[in-house]
């Protein structure tokens, strides 16, 4: 609004804190949902029965959630250093706390789910409507309709799937990532792309809508000939070319969350990861079947080829993205030379 010139070309960066822990509403926004239930999603139960990684995890709504993240009113009197670990009591385990001795364990579960998802829904709400303000700008300057317009953020986080709060695993629900862009002219309203982009490719496709080559050390590519105008043929050609998998690795360990390292591949229908550091564990998921990723297949006969070819795949990736690092924690751990692929 405040350039020079007012036909310039403009980028503006526009971020948000708002969702990161810990769940601050802003003004106007504390008692959006006060007299709503949210509804519990369908793994919030869950037993981590065969993924023993997920079940040592520090980032269980009951058992790690601290006083800060739920608005507990600390005591009158306390220092700074005591009023810092009051608040912190509840992140690492074993630091139990309930807000009612009176509560079962379920009644405290939720009652601590509830509290944190309608605050986590409140931040939420806030990035929404701000959005929605810049959006009206663009429309009312006049802008909208030479203007693009890129909404992503961090990783996904656990709304209350497996119990949890946080991110950081390959599972589903931290492994997708908002991504909505519009482009007037290019990209037609209501365009669903059915392949798989990662975050290295929003750079290549910024430079790509820019006019400018990806730099040679960019390891993503421009996905804008998926999305943007040109002939059924040009996009199925260059459809053939993209990827079918993708790779991950995750590896702040023990802080935060204590999740354990890993490393995985994911396809259009399977995914397979492997965990090191304080285990050496394998997990494989048919998503086609279980697309909430409870039954670890790892050890089904039926699934043995698949998984022969999901490790030589994901061998490739860690090579093609020179992980060199993951390739020799692999080499290093396992248990049978035949685990690791020639």
């Amino acid at each position: 609004k405040n350039r020079e010139k007012k036909d310039s070309p403009f980028m503006l960066m526009y971020q948000f804190k708002a969702p990161h822990r810990p769940w601050e509403p802003g003004p106007g926004y504390e008692n959006y949902l006060e007299d709503v239930t949210i509804p519990y999603p369908t793994t919030f139960n869950d037993d981590y029965k065969g993924r023993d990684a997920a079940k040592d995890a520090w980032m269980r709504i009951d058992g790690h959630l601290n006083r800060k993240d739920l608005k507990i009113k600390p005591p009158k009197g306390l220092s700074e250093e005591q009023l810092n670990a009051w608040n912190s009591f509840g992140n690492n385990d074993g630091e139990f706390w309930t807000p009612d001795a009176t509560m079962t364990d379920i009644q405290r579960k939720e009652w601590k789910y509830q509290h944190y998802i309608k605050d986590y829904l409140r931040v939420v709400k806030g990035v929404d409507d701000a959005v929605g303000d810049m959006l009206k700008y663009l429309d009312e300057s006049g802008l909208a309709e030479n203007t693009i317009v890129v909404y992503t953020s961090d990783q996904g986080f656990y709304l209350g799937e497996h119990g949890w709060f946080d991110k950081r695993f390959m599972y589903e629900e931290s492994l997708r990532t908002p991504f909505v862009m519009r482009y007037p002219g290019q990209i037609k309203p209501g365009t669903q792309l059915q392949e798989m982009i990662v975050n290295i490719d929003f750079a290549p496709t910024i430079l790509n809508i820019a006019g400018l080559q990806t730099p040679s050390d960019m390891q993503g590519k421009s996905f804008l000939p998926l999305v943007a105008k040109s002939t059924p043929a040009a996009k199925k050609s260059f459809a053939a070319t993209w990827r079918t998998s993708m790779y991950y690795h995750y590896y702040e360990y023990p802080e935060p969350h204590h999740v354990a390292p890993h490393f995985g591949i994911r396809t259009t229908r399977y995914k397979l990861i492997r965990f090191y550091g304080p285990h050496n564990d394998w997990e494989l998921f048919d998503l086609q079947k279980d697309p909430t990723e409870m039954n670890n297949l790892i050890q089904d006969p039926t699934y043995a080829k698949t998984i022969v070819s999901l490790k030589k795949e994901l061998k490739d990736l860690m090579e093609h993205y020179q992980d060199f690092e993951a390739l020799t924690t692999w080499k290093t751990t396992e248990t049978t030379m035949q685990e690791m692929p020639k």
